[in-house]
């Protein structure tokens, strides 16, 4: 199949997004970034063939495997030791603590300080290590042949072995006991027979535990890489979603703008008719309560008194505007005669008034 052909059908993409997700978790990948380059994804699909999913080679992947393999063994076998080390330790311990209250019989007594002094011997003899490979001189002169003469007698070494035996044996049933109530807090009212039942299961139990978190963490790590490519693809949608918008915005906002601002300015224009017709109402309410019939009549018979009286007064101005354009039509002449006119009606006012005075004089 040609990588192009390959790349463009479904399965070819789901596998190629298998490899991008688990094996080469670093290429975040789109479907469209595969699309455009066939033959690097031909090449990531070659990889894959030689990889594991944890993304190492076959080979070193086998050789990991060997190792931890090893390491596992190793660690075991680190771990028994460095229990029953613990376990004499604590039994040293519980053994001083007892010692207080003096409650110790001879045989515990004799049993813990056997169980000291051959293990006190046992560290030192380590300590020194063998004596062909030591090149500096031995503390204080001292040879594990020195130290192997402190050894307790071999009775007393074979009689606290195989109470130690009891001893260990007890201390680590209190322990898996403690250890399943703390597991299970139910458990810690059944019998020992019950108890001991169920610590033989509690390896396989912990054992499928940690196989389920394990698988939770692995679950929990696929969903975050998932998140992530989802997290990228809403990013990139929300941006091409931001750009559409900003185009709307400019292509058709921005058209219609002008026809939106007409529509507004009409209904301003309606808006403010209507309140002036609404004003208007308003004062004709108030002047048909303020007026009543009879006053409106009386006010309609003054009006029209006072329109004819206005009507002979404009026809008495149009006659006597009428007989001044006469007068004019005299020009200086006429002037001269009304000064004449005017000096003799003084005089004649003068001589009645003259007269008048005249006659309450002789009365």
């Amino acid at each position: 199949m040609a990588s192009g052909d390959f790349c463009s059908s479904g399965e070819g993409m789901e596998i190629l997004q298998q490899v991008c997700s688990k094996q080469l978790p670093p290429c975040n990948l789109s479907e469209e970034d595969l699309l455009q380059n066939p033959h690097f994804s031909k090449l990531l699909l070659s990889l894959s063939q030689h990889m594991d999913e944890s993304g190492l080679s076959l080979t070193l992947a086998k050789e990991q495997a060997q190792a931890w393999k090893e390491v596992r063994l190793h660690k075991t076998t680190w771990l028994r030791s460095e229990i029953l080390q613990r376990v004499i330790q604590e039994l040293l311990v519980d053994y001083y603590v007892k010692t207080q209250d003096r409650n110790l019989t001879s045989e515990d007594k004799k049993f813990h300080e056997t169980l000291e002094q051959r293990l006190l011997v046992t560290e030192l003899t380590q300590l020194l290590g063998p004596s062909q490979e030591r090149e500096v001189p031995p503390l204080l002169g001292l040879e594990k042949v020195d130290l192997l003469e402190l050894m307790p007698p071999s009775e007393d070494f074979v009689w606290m072995r195989a109470r130690l035996l009891l001893e260990v044996e007890e201390q680590l049933k209190k322990k898996c006991f403690t250890l399943l109530c703390y597991h299970n807090p139910s458990s810690d009212s059944d019998s020992e027979t019950l108890k001991a039942a169920k610590v033989w299961n509690l390896a396989e139990v912990l054992v499928g535990e940690k196989q389920r978190c394990q698988d939770a963490k692995s679950q929990q790590k696929e969903q975050m890489v998932l998140l992530d490519k989802k997290s990228a693809t809403y990013s990139q949608v929300l941006l091409r979603c931001l750009a559409l918008l900003q185009r709307l915005l400019q292509e058709h906002r921005l058209k219609t703008q002008s026809e939106l601002d007409r529509i507004n300015a009409q209904y301003l224009e309606v808006k403010c008719s209507a309140m002036i017709l609404k004003l208007r109402m308003e004062e004709l309410k108030i002047l048909s309560d303020t007026y009543t019939d009879e006053k409106v009549e009386v006010h309609r018979l003054i009006r029209d008194r006072l329109e004819g009286a206005i009507h002979l007064q404009e026809q008495d101005m149009e006659k006597s505007r009428q007989v001044l354009n006469t007068y004019e039509v005299l020009g200086e002449e006429f002037d001269r005669l009304v000064k004449e006119y005017t000096q003799l009606k003084q005089e004649t006012e003068n001589k009645r008034w003259a007269l008048r005075e005249f006659n309450k004089a002789c009365s």
